[in-house]
């Protein structure tokens, strides 16, 4: 389990194999991969695109949340999978004859998705070969306004009793998560950049595959992060989705030789898997 700026982060990603992201004090996960046994105690999933190593375990989830007894899971894709979705679903009740339980939530970009806690979901369009959306999830906190801080509790009742508003609603992006994507959703959407933590995709990062052919892949490639090193305010960063053709130790040298410090500092590799 990772701590990256306060946020518990159980993660699982290796590019093409598996990409599961969970934040389990939401009880929610961002992509489901294969289902590791850790995610189906998490109540939402939040999916990003229709390739296998993304969603290939929804069905078994929603199965084995309703073997434990947990309450039906809730998924939230965007509006261009909703119809696959729900054949995939069909054709799992026919195989394993069972209802597989679970709320489809249908969203696109800038629509709101409640979480528990306080806390909501905005999807956010991603550059990938097929259409893909990344999310970012947002703190809404109500705070006293200015004017009336320093005030008495009795004070505070009165005025709230009196009907006057005393609060203002501090929204604020804690975490995104890119999904896969070309590098140009880093300029393209702001929330990426200024989100307290960044979860992206960084599937090459030598030679061995080129910045075109990462690129014709629909993936960021290492060079191309640092190109844009100074679009990066994110206080804590984790890359994800590493090629399985690397080892943990060439991942991380990759990352020592080639990142300024100001960045590498912020940046977490996810290589448990290599």
């Amino acid at each position: 389990m990772l701590q990256l700026s306060g946020i518990a982060i159980d993660a699982t990603s290796v590019g093409g194999l598996e990409t599961c992201i969970q934040l389990p004090g939401l009880k929610l996960a961002l992509d489901i991969g294969r289902c590791p046994r850790s995610a189906v105690l998490q109540d939402t999933v939040l999916i990003t695109h229709g390739h296998m190593d993304h969603i290939g375990g929804v069905c078994y989830h929603a199965a084995t949340r309703g073997l434990m007894g947990l309450t039906p899971p809730t998924y939230v894709i965007g509006p261009e999978n909703e119809a696959a979705f729900k054949a995939l679903f069909n054709a799992y009740r026919r195989l394993d004859r069972s209802r597989l339980a679970h709320e489809l939530i249908v969203v696109g970009p800038g629509e709101r998705i409640p979480l528990r806690n306080n806390h909501f979901a905005v999807p956010f369009r991603s550059i990938h070969r097929v259409p893909c959306q990344g999310y970012s999830v947002w703190s809404s906190k109500k705070k006293l306004k200015a004017e009336y801080q320093g005030l008495s509790g009795h004070e505070i009742r009165d005025l709230r009793v009196a009907g006057k508003e005393i609060t203002d609603t501090l929204e604020y992006p804690v975490l995104s998560f890119t999904g896969d994507s070309l590098i140009e959703v880093l300029e393209k959407e702001e929330v990426v950049r200024k989100s307290k933590v960044l979860v992206m995709e960084v599937t090459f990062v030598d030679d061995r595959v080129s910045v075109e052919q990462c690129r014709s892949k629909g993936h960021i490639h290492l060079d191309e992060v640092v190109e844009r090193a100074e679009l990066f305010e994110n206080e804590s960063i984790l890359f994800t989705h590493f090629s399985a053709r690397y080892s943990a130790k060439q991942i991380i040298a990759a990352l020592d030789e080639k990142l300024p410090p100001g960045l590498r500092e912020r940046v977490t590799p996810l290589v448990h898997s290599h």
